[in-house]
């Protein structure tokens, strides 16, 4: 049975929209608890356009499940990781025009870096994901310089125009999930999954966790959040 990881950034993007300090980011990621999430995400970028340190702050006070930390590999974000020691960091790549993360990080060509990011959070005792495309090069890249888990990244099977191509992409991460679990590696995936196409990407089998945000959230303000939790939470598992 997989976990269900709920990012509640875009909560605070609509804070942000407003400057103002509501709603709370901190507040909805109580409130997936309580629906039954297995664990909260959040992502501080460096322009810090939507999380902010203080939410990062409470959280680690106030998560009682697993609080993993989406952050670019850099020296500034490691740094903030060691001081507040999340759980799990998962190191994603970072453009500050994006809309949200457009690909997987090139674990072949980042190597150097990663590796020694990696070290050092795993130093201070914080699990380390890598969130890479499903490519089978770029899974085995992550196992040699030490990641502890890798994250599929699925936007390309989400954004798919037709069932041919939506196949092809499940293929490629059927195949990635097995090369990661092969090689020991946790497996988790995430990225444009909603209630609509989450259901083959759970039927592979594999995937310890699934991060998921939008889609939650966007359902969220229309139905509550304890509801759109739990029902993403049935379909992660397999109900």
């Amino acid at each position: 049975m997989a976990l269900l990881g709920v990012n509640v950034d875009h909560v605070a993007t609509i804070r942000q929209a407003r400057g103002t300090n509501e709603p709370d980011p901190v507040t909805a990621a109580a409130l997936a608890e309580l629906a039954g999430a297995d664990g909260i995400t959040i992502h501080l970028r460096e322009d810090r356009r939507h999380i902010q340190d203080r939410d990062l702050e409470l959280m680690r006070q106030t998560v009682k499940t697993r609080l993993n930390l989406e952050m670019a590999a850099t020296e500034e974000m490691v740094g903030i990781a060691l001081k507040v020691r999340p759980d799990a960091v998962t190191l994603v790549p970072e453009k500050r025009k994006e809309l949200t993360t457009e690909g997987g990080l090139n674990v072949s060509l980042l190597r150097q870096t990663l590796k020694k990011h990696i070290e050092l959070l795993k130093q201070g005792g914080i699990s380390v994901s890598l969130f890479i495309d499903p490519d089978l090069e770029q899974v085995k890249a992550s196992h040699r310089i030490g990641a502890d888990a890798i994250e599929i990244h699925t936007g390309a099977y989400c954004d798919a125009p037709c069932a041919e191509m939506r196949s092809s992409e499940l293929d490629k991460i059927a195949a990635a999930v097995k090369a990661g679990n092969k090689l020991g590696m946790m497996v988790h995936a995430g990225h444009g999954l909603t209630y609509f196409n989450v259901r083959p990407v759970v039927g592979l089998g594999g995937v310890r966790e699934f991060n998921i945000g939008h889609s939650i959230i966007s359902r969220a303000v229309l139905v509550g959040m304890e509801r759109a939790v739990r029902e993403m939470k049935a379909l992660v598992d397999g109900a």
